[in-house]
């Protein structure tokens, strides 16, 4: 009888016996160990993956392959799925095993509209030769802090106004968030007469219909962008069936904002009063707040805060979560926010069915933005009036503006609605910056489009630029001179949208890219550039892709003159 040899076994299983471990990656033990630690006791649910994965980033400076398949095993999860999460938000550092790691200390460079006219391009050419081979200097978005610029970022830790000497010295002696300080805490906020509206409603002086018929009256508007009527919201999330959920946005990421910012800094109270309010009026079981991760310190300061508001009876009609984004603009859209509250990759979802009906966990939910829920006992202790006697141009309210730019004074303004951009400049910022001739503006951030200066005396409200093909959206307002370059300016906002695309959509991930790169390589050719926009905005899945083009088409259209001219840079 002849013998036949037989073909090699893989290692770890003989012929017609079960291999010995699984296939794929192998969790090591001792990467096992770290991420059991790091954990402790903290509950391994599906939505909590974003939370662990920050844990292990907050540690080591990156997240390893062994972390990768050490967390997916503790959490029962595909390794794929935990890698696609974590490889989709821009800050977490996932190092493969033939990769080797980030420096201990990175360095993020807003690059930006704002920043970039104050400089921050010098600083991303000047910043590597500086700091050394042992900091890592990366582009970032928008980090929320226009009114300072340049601003850079040492892990988490902002720097304003930022130059090489105050990088050198804060990347030599990198600091840890603290929580911020300066603000009104519970105590204060407490014995000023604050949680007395709250206190009403809870003790039923106050009816859901009552609360709802207040904000109605005075005109409250959704204040991320989309400027949908707060009641109306309130009345639909209520004729859905329970449990219903509440979502607070706190992610702004518009290139030019940062309203949200000052007011969780100035008053967070205020914010949450209004938030416990909305929650009882649609009577949400639970509450999430998505904060950006770009603002650590609101984050622990929240924390600290959210923690009396529980010890003092005031949140037991609704549970308070706090979740932490991972650095992804298109998280600000809310069915993307929604699925990275459940731990997943922030891609926008097609619609119907809307939040307010399946939203976060599969249930109707409601969606408001931080500024929104801000204004809310404002409104019901003043009554409607207080809102409606303000306004200009037969526009009724009051709007915040994040002012940046070529003016004196840039910062948060509350301005009468209908304002003109020339009365923001002149009456709230301290005109413009010595020198500066003015050119144009921003009216919404990035995808608010471009206006010139002859259109300065339009007002600014929801619904008074559309036919310009521009909105006002979260009101982000950017100031440009005669020494910016409107195309340097389009191929800037052009580019942050190409990097923030979710790539979910051919038309936004192809679109944004082939923009960019026409518009950089010149020359300019109108009638393409055109047909890809109108692509873009006819075939997107969500605003980002819709809006992208704005920046380039306004350009188009009010800045003609300046197609033949070579681009400019800052």
């Amino acid at each position: 009888m002849n013998v036949i040899d037989k073909p090699s076994e893989p290692v770890g299983r003989t012929r017609n016996r079960p291999r010995r471990t699984p296939k794929g990656r192998q969790v090591d033990p001792k990467a096992l160990d770290e991420v059991q630690a790091l954990l402790t006791d903290r509950s391994r649910r599906r939505d909590l993956l974003i939370e662990h994965l920050h844990l292990i980033q907050d540690k080591y400076g990156h997240i390893s392959s062994a972390h990768l398949a050490a967390l997916a095993a503790e959490m029962k999860l595909a390794q794929t799925e935990v890698y696609e999460v974590a490889s989709f938000y821009a800050h977490f550092d996932v190092v493969k095993e033939d990769q080797t790691p980030p420096p201990p200390v990175t360095v993020r460079v807003c690059d930006s509209l704002s920043c970039a006219m104050a400089g921050a391009e010098h600083l991303l050419e000047e910043l590597p030769k500086t700091l050394g081979a042992n900091v890592r200097v990366v582009r970032a978005p928008c980090m929320g802090a226009c009114d300072r610029a340049p601003v850079c970022a040492v892990g988490h830790v902002q720097v304003f106004k930022a130059d090489k000497a105050k990088m050198a010295k804060a990347a030599a002696a990198p600091e840890h968030a603290h929580a911020w300080k300066h603000h009104v805490d519970f105590e204060h906020y407490l014995a000023a007469g604050g949680y007395r509206v709250l206190g009403e409603a809870l003790s039923g002086k106050r009816t859901r219909d009552e609360l709802i018929k207040i904000v109605s009256d005075a005109g409250l508007r959704g204040l991320g962008g989309a400027g949908f009527p707060t009641g109306r919201k309130w009345t639909f999330v209520r004729a859905e069936k329970g449990p219903r959920l509440m979502a607070v946005n706190g992610d702004e990421g518009e290139p030019g904002t940062f309203k949200d910012r000052f007011y969780l800094e100035k008053d967070p109270h205020r914010f949450l009063e209004g938030m416990l309010i909305a929650a009882w009026v649609v009577e949400a079981t639970e509450t999430y707040i998505y904060l950006r991760d770009e603002y650590p310190e609101i984050r622990l300061m929240l924390e600290q805060e959210l923690a009396k508001l529980e010890r003092a009876g005031l949140a037991k009609h609704t549970k308070l979560h706090l979740r932490r984004g991972a650095g992804a603009y298109i998280c600000g859209e809310e069915s993307a926010m929604i699925e990275s509250i459940e731990g997943k990759r922030g891609l926008p979802r097609h619609r119907p069915p809307f939040v307010a009906q399946v939203g976060l966990f599969g249930r109707p939910t409601l969606e408001q933005n931080v500024e929104t829920l801000y204004w809310v006992r404002d409104i019901v202790e003043k009554g409607p009036e207080w809102v409606t006697s303000q306004g200009r141009r037969e526009r009724k309210g009051f709007r915040s503006f994040s002012v940046s730019g070529r003016v004196k004074k840039p910062g948060v303004v509350v301005a009468p609605a209908g304002v003109t951009v020339r009365e923001l400049i002149d009456e709230y910022c301290g005109g413009m910056t010595d020198g500066e001739i003015f050119k144009g503006y921003l009216p919404g951030g990035a995808s608010g489009g471009i206006l010139p200066a002859s259109m300065a005396d339009e007002p600014l409200d929801f619904g008074t630029l559309e036919k310009y093909g521009c909105f006002v959206g979260s009101h982000a307002v950017v100031i440009l001179s005669e020494k910016d370059d409107m195309k340097a300016v389009a191929l800037n906002l052009l580019r942050f949208f190409e990097d923030e695309s979710c790539g979910q959509c051919t038309p936004c991930r192809v679109g944004t890219e082939k923009a960019a790169a026409m518009m950089e390589q010149g020359p300019w050719d109108p009638a393409l550039l055109t047909e890809l926009s109108t692509l873009m905005r006819d075939a997107s899945i969500c605003g980002l892709g819709q809006a992208a083009p704005n920046p380039l088409l306004c350009v188009l259209k009010y800045f003609p003159d300046e197609l033949a001219k070579p681009m400019g840079r800052w």
